[in-house]
């Protein structure tokens, strides 16, 4: 059950990486909260199959090495497949999450999404959409497993979120921060983790602003 949002409430940035994200949580103020790794989908499951799967389909990328052929409507079933065990996997990240933390959890900031064509199959299709589509799924995913827990969802743009977050500090940059924040938990603390941490401050400050899931210029 999702805990009740308070003045204090934390804020979860997320940085998503293949089937994969890195949750940074931190409280109002800046405190580090939590650093964790979510795999979202289950092993044996490909991590692109709209990028690699679905453009085998339509005769994309078959001279490479890796390319193996199957059908469209299997291409599909499959991205679906994915698609369900992402969200499971996000569901049950977040639950975890949420248990560990010492602090409700009220928010989530996501790298805001590109406008992708409507089905599975004009996404395969289209050059530039296969390209991102995979990424959008995962993003997507963990949107939809926040919500469902009651948690606010923040798009943020990758190009202004290290502005915002500074400004949010007070500051003119957060590197400073930023490093002091990655020795007081230690390594792993690399462009990820950084990412996501100024997504959190950044969505904390700026969590009266309307906030947008699609930018049609985004990557």
């Amino acid at each position: 059950m999702a805990r009740e949002p308070t003045q204090r409430a934390a804020t979860v940035g997320v940085a998503e990486h293949g089937n994969a994200a890195v949750l940074v949580t931190v409280a109002p103020g800046g405190e580090l909260l939590d650093r964790r790794r979510v795999d979202l989908t289950d092993p044996g499951l490909p991590t692109h199959p709209h990028h690699h799967e679905g453009s085998w389909a339509v005769g994309r990328y078959l001279d490479s090495p890796w390319a193996r052929p199957i059908a469209l409507a299997d291409a599909v079933a499959l991205v679906e497949r994915v698609r369900e065990s992402a969200a499971r996997g996000a569901r049950e990240g977040l639950e975890a999450l949420a248990a560990a933390v010492p602090a409700p959890i009220a928010s989530i900031a996501i790298r805001v999404c590109p406008a992708l064509p409507p089905t599975t199959e004009e996404r395969i299709a289209d050059n530039r959409a296969q390209t991102v589509a995979d990424s959008v799924m995962y993003r997507e995913a963990l949107a939809a497993a926040a919500e469902a827990r009651g948690w606010s969802v923040h798009w943020y743009d990758r190009e202004r979120v290290f502005r915002e977050a500074a400004a949010a500090l007070g500051l003119e940059d957060a590197d400073a921060f930023l490093h002091a924040m990655g020795r007081s938990i230690g390594p792993p603390w690399q462009a990820k983790h950084k990412l996501a941490a100024v997504a959190a401050l950044a969505a904390q400050a700026f969590s009266p602003r309307p906030v947008r899931k699609v930018d049609p210029d985004a990557p």
